[in-house]
């Protein structure tokens, strides 16, 4: 791994210093199955809105056998809300029938095993290898990838290329806390279509600092 540069570790610390070092997930989970159960609800989704179908939903499953055995067009009753409810309640019933038959019940480790179970893509296999593993993993999300092309970070819009080149400039110590920091970060000041600007406490680190938004 490069050699992590001043003007790196000076962000990362402002960003230490605003958002403190507590690895959070900001959704709501038990067990790992149901935090993989609950990223795969999360695409192009609220984290607030997932969490208030999980609750419901993590009570009246409360198995991954149940899901697996789940009536897929009664699930897409239960997930509506979250939006492109078809594509989810069929992965979900898949990928739970997968975890049972396969797994055991268990949550595969390896980012080519969880890959391998359906509606997982990089994204949320490293969620669950970051959070449950305590794998050094770097999540790519709509604020992780905006941010760090503002920063100067990354020049790419595909996720996996933004991954990779945030594997290259971060310290592992960094790479599943600065998901966390920059969500906050993304909701609280430097949002994507009104950024805080006048505000921003890395204001001299970005790009865009001065230029129109839109």
């Amino acid at each position: 791994m490069a050699k992590v540069s001043k003007r790196t570790k000076e962000i990362l610390a402002l960003l230490d210093q605003e958002y403190g070092t507590e690895y959070v997930c900001y959704l709501h989970y038990e067990t790992p199955w149901q935090l993989l159960i609950a990223t795969i609800l999360s695409a192009q989704c609220t984290d607030a809105r997932v969490n208030l179908v999980t609750k419901d939903l993590f009570q009246k499953y409360d198995t991954l056998e149940k899901f697996a055995a789940a009536d897929q067009k009664e699930l897409e009753q239960d997930i509506h809300s979250t939006g492109f409810y078809h594509n989810k309640a069929k992965n979900i019933i898949a990928c739970a029938n997968k975890l049972v038959e396969t797994y055991h019940g268990e949550l595969p480790k390896t980012l080519e095993e969880l890959t391998g179970l359906a509606g997982v893509g990089r994204k949320t296999a490293n969620v669950i290898r970051g959070n449950i593993f305590h794998d050094p993993s770097i999540v790519v999300d709509t604020h992780v990838k905006r941010i760090s092309k503002r920063l100067g970070f990354t020049k790419e819009e595909d996720p996996v290329k933004v991954e990779f080149d945030l594997m290259k400039v971060l310290p592992k110590d960094h790479w599943i806390l600065y998901n966390i920091q920059i969500i906050s970060f993304g909701r609280q000041v430097c949002m994507a279509r009104n950024p805080s600007c006048a505000t921003c406490f890395l204001k001299k680190y970005c790009s865009e600092t001065g230029r129109k938004q839109t």
